[in-house]
């Protein structure tokens, strides 16, 4: 039965489990997969065994009901399954799960392979169109989907939102799978769904069809609404005009002794079978005051060990069930002094901008909240600014590798910290590799979220358009685990990125599993880097290649521009419009000297609104270029892989040389937030301190590191690539 409300254009009619109601003007029918792949003989529904008999019968009703909403005016959405020619969208378990089911004697033909239709659901073959019955008419959207579901890496909800689509008149093949995940989708996308049963149909109805049906309609339609065609054709028929013919646990009593190692399972480990955090604090301090006399710089505010011993008591008494605790529980860390932390003064490494928070930064509270343990504030270039770690008033760190070797900028401490393990982790910061070349020369892992997914307020600017958290931690697993507790739209940041974005799939199973495709820069610009570099930087190429990598030719060049763009452009400009005004003509005589003559040839240079623009419009052509670097198609490679650094510099080399220096450094980092790329540094081996000066007499050994580099919101590829990379290193 149907009814027509006193609105003309708002209509009803009966279904299950009650009556479905809908405005004209913002419903959609929506046909699922009527392919020739799916409905007609030799197509991929037949191969997989699918009896065709019933899914043919669907296409006449399928008809009427697409007559009848074109007729009354309303917007048509078809799908079509299948995949690009390259099959760069095709899960592996996709590819060849059926194919390799054990005793398969079915078929051996998967997805691309040449059937009679052509490719196996392969896009632009004759069997992956639509039926000539159903075929869609000019202006009718027609959405390819590489899954089951229709909002699976498609455009649908935005070509629905678009249109103020609100209801979903659903039709199509098969109804046990296309057919239901869709309606499933759209269901827990806010959409009103409901599904036509003579309209729709599976390769095997008598076991499928009612149960399927059934799911959707039952618990007050918990998943939507499920009708018939007849009262639904009813509904429609006074607004339809004729379309013309074809138109077209518990811990031991005596608890272990702490082995000192801190990175995140091995404590985690500890602290579930009785390690007492107390423990681990009164070792960490043991080792903090011993290292001070290797390295006094490292710290500009040390929490006094009773406070940290308290808290440590605290928690404890807190979370006494340890087979409970928070993922952090316990995990000591260390703050850059750029990051307010409630109650303590943030210096930036520079004495005149400090002030006392009233509040911690977001990231800070979130790890507090988790159960870590918060040991001190590091030291940093100043403003940081730099990536040499010689440019602070509170002294100059080394590296824990050798004591006339620089530790790296501007996040020098954090990376100190955590290679003297003396921390577990770090909350650092990166604008132009602050992140990343002080966990290169600290033998310790340095990662770069994807900018705006990781609040950043509560932290002093830099140049804020670019800046962003970066994490030092001992392992790639534990940058991951601090990354996933971090991550989270911040409506307050304004450079915060929307919470929901585009993913990619993952390749579960088979060859393609292991693959992955990677470049690295050219000949010519890896020239600059020194002769261990180059030597150890070719030796990670092939150590890739064995882990399944694909070498794969890219384009350099928006990498190169960007980083240029950088300090040679107008964007060093947002150093000063994050100080305040005539700060630096106030202030000159707290400023560390190079800091000074940096600041004052960006004052020099005069650069207009004109130039700025300029850079801006290159820099948004160098992002494009680069995301097709990093493009989902065959062409495109997951990661791009460079040294961290092209060269070692001695403390002495920079202090000489300051600013020429620290450019060199910035070579392969300087892009990446410019790109809007995440980052992760890798320790990648040790070589000798004298392959790198030449003279035998030079004793030690120095870090090697390379970067994983990837396109934004791309962070978990490139990390998983990264943590293989890291455990092929640990199995040599």
């Amino acid at each position: 039965m149907a009814t027509t409300t006193p609105n003309p254009t708002m209509l009803s009619f009966e279904a299950k489990p009650y009556a479905f109601s809908f405005s004209l003007a913002h419903t959609a029918l929506l046909i699922i997969d009527m392919q020739r792949d799916f409905l007609l003989t030799k197509g991929f529904g037949e191969i997989q065994g699918g009896n065709l008999e019933a899914v043919q019968a669907s296409i006449a009703p399928t008809r009427k009901l697409l007559e009848a909403c074109r007729g009354a005016g309303m917007m048509v959405v078809h799908t079509r399954e299948g995949h690009k020619p390259d099959l760069s969208d095709c899960p592996s378990s996709k590819l060849i799960r059926q194919e390799a089911a054990p005793g398969n004697t079915q078929h051996k033909l998967v997805i691309g392979d040449k059937g009679e239709l052509g490719r196996l659901l392969t896009r632009g073959e004759y069997g992956h169109d639509i039926v000539d019955e159903l075929r869609p008419l000019p202006g009718e959207p027609v959405i390819d989907k590489p899954g089951k579901g229709s909002f699976w890496n498609t455009t649908i909800l935005h070509q629905l939102k678009a249109r103020a689509i609100t209801h979903l008149i659903v039709s199509g093949v098969t109804t046990e799978c296309c057919f239901a995940t869709t309606i499933r989708e759209a269901n827990d996308r806010g959409f009103e769904c409901c599904g036509i049963e003579e309209a729709t149909s599976g390769y095997n109805d008598a076991c499928f069809k009612k149960s399927t049906l059934d799911m959707i309609h039952w618990s007050q339609g918990l998943f939507g609404f499920i009708g018939n065609l007849k009262p639904l054709l009813e509904a429609l028929a006074p607004l339809s005009v004729v379309m013309p013919e074809e138109s077209g646990s518990t811990p031991p009593q005596t608890p272990p002794i702490f082995d000192g190692d801190l990175t995140i399972p091995s404590l985690r480990r500890a602290y579930r079978n009785g390690l007492s955090p107390i423990t681990v604090i009164e070792a960490i301090y043991d080792k903090i005051e011993a290292y001070q006399k290797i390295d006094p710089a490292v710290w500009i505010h040390l929490e006094p060990r009773d406070a940290a011993l308290d808290k440590a008591t605290k928690l404890g008494t807190k979370f006494p069930d340890r087979g409970a605790l928070p993922p952090l529980f316990g995990i000591p860390f260390s703050v850059k002094d750029s990051i307010d932390v409630a109650g303590l003064p943030t210096t930036t490494a520079c004495p005149p901008l400090a002030h006392i928070p009233s509040a911690s930064a977001v990231v800070y509270d979130r790890v507090i909240d988790e159960g870590a343990l918060f040991i001190g504030k590091t030291n940093l270039d100043q403003l940081a600014t730099g990536l040499v770690g010689c440019r602070s008033p509170y002294g100059t760190p080394h590296s824990v590798y050798h004591k006339d070797y620089i530790s790296g900028g501007s996040s020098s401490g954090s990376a100190v910290s955590v290679g003297a393990n003396l921390v577990s982790f770090s909350l650092a910061t990166d604008t132009a590799g602050s992140g990343r070349v002080p966990a290169g020369f600290n033998g310790i892992v340095g990662y770069k979220p994807t900018r705006g997914t990781i609040s950043f307020r509560g932290v002093t600017p830099a140049c804020l358009s670019l800046d962003c958290i970066a994490l030092s931690t001992k392992t790639v697993s534990d940058a991951r685990t601090i990354w996933q507790i971090l991550e989270g739209h911040d409506p307050l940041d304004p450079y915060a990125k929307p919470q929901i974005a585009f993913e990619r799939h993952v390749n579960s199973i088979g060859p393609h599993s292991r693959a992955f495709k990677f470049g690295i820069p050219p000949p010519e610009a890896l020239a600059m880097c020194s002769i261990p570099t180059r030597r150890m930087f070719n030796e990670t190429v092939s150590r890739l290649q064995n882990l399944g990598g694909i070498l794969t030719p890219i384009d350099w060049s928006p990498f190169q521009k960007a980083g240029q763009l950088l300090y040679d452009g107008t964007f060093v400009s947002e150093r000063l419009a994050s100080l305040p005004d005539e700060f630096i003509e106030k202030n000159r005589s707290a400023l560390h000297p190079v800091i000074a003559q940096l600041m004052d040839a960006v004052i020099d240079r005069k650069s207009s609104a004109v130039d700025a623009y300029r850079d801006l419009q290159a820099k948004a052509l160098y992002t494009r270029h680069a995301e097709q670097v990093f493009a989902y198609s065959a062409t495109g490679v997951e990661v791009v892989i460079v040294p961290t650094a092209p060269t070692h510099w001695r403390i002495d080399e920079v202090l000489a040389d300051p600013i020429n220096k620290n450019s060199a450094l910035g070579e392969f980092t300087h892009c990446a937030n410019v790109l809007d790329l995440c980052g992760v540094a890798v320790a990648a081996g040790t070589y000798s301190v004298a392959e790198l000066s030449g003279q035998d007499k030079d004793e030690g050994v120095l870090p090697f590191s390379v970067t994983f580099l990837s396109g934004s919101r791309l962070d978990a590829e490139m990390l998983e690539i990264a943590r293989r990379f890291e455990e092929s290193m640990s199995t040599r």
